[in-house]
């Protein structure tokens, strides 16, 4: 949870790499004092080591030191992806443009001028703390956008473009363990008919709903829903045999059935038809069309159950 300093900046995480101990433990001590979280090493190598394990929000480094030294990590940092954005603050022993310059080049957002004071440490931490919240308010929005483009914008599953993408790597992920996979596609019974008699407030009504209910059917961070277009949704079990999808169909059409749908007042009951197929990949060697043909198989497993009578499970194994 984030909180303010004294000062009205965030508390950070911040990483020291400082070969002189002196002045790690002041700058440890100006830091701690300010109400942030320290930890202090002397090299580059060390510090890298440090922030494989934990992300730091700002690491101070000073220019010169044994084994690394803080171009060399500064560099580092912006070419490896540590969690997210570290603000880098370089120091330097004298006031001297040309190391700045150095500093700057390599990707440091920052510099102090040794020995650090207080006022001045506490002004650049500043500068960082609003470098970092309009960082962290660009990422959260960029999240936003991302969640919002693989999402029905309607049912608030994920979309065909979604489905598309990312079944083919649960295929690679398939062969790979050499574990099932199944995907189960569903269309609700009649729906033109509901359309035409309830109107599309209605139906789009019923839609969520139906999503609604399937999305907690499965298996909350395995399995997933996404709507493949119309009134069809596919629900993709990963490592879930024919007969484990089979049951989850079947859980899901009988439970469809008997749920009663307020459309404005309106008390609707609405059925589906179900398509199940699934595949184990064994000595086979990597397919991936097969993410294709687990659609189209589908596909005719529920158009057969269509075609057998409707609300009901048609299942077959590739």
């Amino acid at each position: 949870m984030e909180r303010k300093c004294d000062e009205g900046v965030t508390s950070y995480s911040i990483l020291i790499v400082e070969d002189n101990l002196l002045m790690r433990k002041i700058l440890a001590g100006h830091l701690r004092d300010l109400g942030h979280t320290v930890v202090a090493v002397g090299n580059g190598r060390q510090a890298l080591e440090v922030l494989e394990s934990s992300h730091f929000s700002i690491v101070i480094t000073d220019l010169v030191m044994p084994e690394m030294g803080g171009l060399e990590l500064c560099r580092t940092i912006r070419e490896r992806d540590f969690g997210g954005y570290t603000y880098v603050v370089m120091l330097t022993a004298q006031d001297s443009k040309d190391e700045m310059m150095r500093g700057l080049e390599a990707g440091a957002d920052e510099y102090l001028v040794k020995p650090v004071h207080r006022a001045e440490l506490t002004m650049r931490l500043k500068t960082a703390d609003r470098i970092l919240s309009l960082e962290s308010s660009l990422k959260k929005s960029y999240e936003e956008i991302k969640a919002l483009s693989v999402k029905d914008p309607l049912t608030k599953v994920y979309n065909r473009g979604y489905l598309d993408e990312r079944l083919v790597h649960e295929v690679k992920r398939t062969f790979r363990f050499e574990r099932p996979l199944s995907l189960i596609m569903l269309d609700i019974d009649h729906f033109k008919i509901i359309n035409d008699t309830y109107g599309h407030s209605t139906g789009d009504q019923i839609l969520k709903e139906c999503a609604w209910f399937m999305s907690n059917c499965v298996r909350k961070e395995i399995d997933w829903v996404a709507r493949y277009g119309g009134e069809e949704f596919v629900i993709v079990l990963p490592e879930t045999p024919l007969a484990g999808a089979m049951v989850a169909a079947e859980r899901s059409r009988a439970g469809l059935a008997s749920h009663v749908i307020d459309a404005g007042g309106t008390e609707l009951r609405i059925t589906a038809s179900f398509g199940v197929t699934s595949f184990t990949p064994c000595d086979q060697k990597e397919d991936l069309t097969m993410a294709a043909a687990l659609v189209e198989r589908a596909d005719t497993c529920l158009y057969q159950a269509k075609k057998e009578g409707r609300n009901r499970v048609v299942s077959v194994q590739l």
